[in-house]
């Protein structure tokens, strides 16, 4: 059998395998790029895009029910379930088609089907169902994860499902059980209870999103209840079951106070965390070590114990983000052509998409307190600002964490258009700037950015706009 010689071998074409892909190419390498199913990932085709569509849908159809300044029968307006569907896999088909032209202007081959490594320098691919060999100088594996089952809880897709079903619906469920507090599950929660599904959302640890900004996620937690949708922490599910034409029923014990608990729905969506695809890399004995977790470990550079051999995004684990996925595949794609790169996650941003959106970079004011106890925090609501009000949108807040020495440590907002205003403090973060670098720049007016100033300014008492 003929073996196909390229540079460097991409497997999986995902949001991390695609970008780097395009860096090689870029770089001036031969690239061949292996995806079993669609280009784009999990992201692009049943995760990031299509959950801020119908994110996006879903709003529009609730502030035009819940609008005070609007006339007529804005009662009877109904939400078109099915065509929210069309919108947002119009949304998906055009992102797919854009990334499959680039690959293509790059000169990158792109192989459909399964592929899995027969060695380090090998790979074994079936396109079209035929069986093809390609030998690659580096292999850079990028083919992501999968949601995770719990142990007496499996997904079934039908009854039990994970996100992929639940973008899917052809109907809306009349109640959802949401297992996980964390992105996933208030998003999807979110979506279903605009429109008019009763959701439940059980955390087994003591707060939503684990590991955010406490005072924060509190607020955020206050105001999805007030949404609408019923969250309990602490509570630890030990049993699944399917009542014979009936609900689906989860029992537990909740752990505040040691009490059992029965909840019931239609549907159950597994939100509690993700599996990597680490075993589907070979087609012979595995040979890239993994943690007791699955992941694949990785130095800074992103390679494996292998030599030329890189790992990337889901599959080397830590926060399970797109963005990182994409910086880590232009990091090894430097290394892998040639490049002596390192990866740093200090200045790793990340948020959530409920309305408000809660976004976060770097050290929480908890973690900030256990490195130094002069720790120097800002705080500013979007109550005290002009353009958040116009928008009715004044629920929530800037908070900076800043070192002894004005260095920010970490920046979390809860508000309107949160994941857009954290850029200019994660691009603070990355070049080391102080907060006088912040709070000094001209900020226009009236804009939800000058509550970023404006907290900048607090971290000194000397915000304008608020009593200090």
């Amino acid at each position: 059998m003929e073996t196909i010689k390229r540079d460097i071998a991409v497997i999986g074409a995902g949001p991390g395998g695609y970008v780097a892909a395009l860096r090689a190419a870029q770089l001036g390498k031969s690239v061949v790029l292996f995806e079993r199913d669609r280009v784009g990932g999990t992201c692009m085709n049943w995760g990031c895009i299509p959950t801020k569509s119908l994110l996006h849908q879903t709003k529009v159809f609730q502030e035009l029910r819940k609008n005070k300044a609007l006339e007529g029968p804005v009662g009877q307006v109904v939400c078109n379930w099915a065509k929210v569907q069309d919108e947002k896999r119009k949304v998906v088909d055009r992102l797919v088609r854009g990334v499959e032209f680039l690959l293509l202007r790059n000169g990158i081959e792109l192989v459909p089907g399964p592929a899995a490594l027969l060695d380090e320098r090998h790979i074994l691919a079936y396109p079209a169902g035929e069986e093809k060999t390609y030998e690659a100088d580096r292999i850079i594996l990028a083919t992501g994860s999968r949601s995770a089952d719990l142990p007496f809880l499996k997904a079934d897709g039908r009854d039990v499902i994970t996100s992929f079903e639940a973008l899917a619906f052809e109907s809306v469920p009349q109640s959802l059980l949401v297992v996980g507090a964390g992105a996933i599950g208030l998003e999807m929660g979110t979506i279903y209870s605009r429109m008019g599904t009763e959701v439940t959302v059980l955390e087994i640890l003591p707060r939503i999103l684990p590991g955010s900004d406490r005072d924060l996620a509190a607020r955020l937690e206050l105001l999805l209840k007030r949404q609408g949708l019923k969250i309990f922490t602490g509570m630890k599910i030990e049993q699944g079951v399917k009542q014979e034409n009936g609900p689906l029923v989860l029992r537990g014990t909740c752990l505040k106070n040691q009490t059992p608990f029965e909840f019931k729905a239609e549907r159950v969506l597994l939100a509690a965390g993700r599996r990597a695809n680490s075993d589907k890399l070979y087609a012979g004995t595995p040979f890239v070590p993994v943690n007791r977790q699955g992941f694949i470990q990785v130095d800074a550079s992103l390679q494996t114990s292998v030599p030329g051999l890189y790992a990337i995004g889901d599959l080397i684990g830590g926060k399970l983000l797109a963005h990182k996925a994409s910086h880590e595949g232009l990091i090894a794609a430097v290394n892998a052509a040639g490049g002596k790169e390192t990866m740093s996650y200090d200045a790793l941003p990340m948020a959530v998409f409920t309305d408000p959106e809660f976004a976060s970079v770097g050290l929480t004011e908890e973690e900030a307190r256990v490195q130094t106890d002069k720790v120097q925090v800002g705080l500013f609501s979007f109550q005290a600002n002009g353009r958040a009000l116009t928008m009715e949108c004044g629920e929530g807040q800037v908070k900076i964490v800043a070192g002894p020495d004005d260095r920010i440590l970490g920046a979390h907002i809860l508000g309107p258009c949160a994941s857009d205003l954290l850029a200019e403090l994660t691009l603070a973060m990355f070049k080391g700037l102080k907060i006088q670098d912040v709070s000094s720049a001209i900020h226009i007016h009236p804009t939800l950015s000058e509550a970023v100033m404006e907290a900048a300014l607090k971290v000194k008492g000397l915000a304008l706009h608020a009593v200090n």
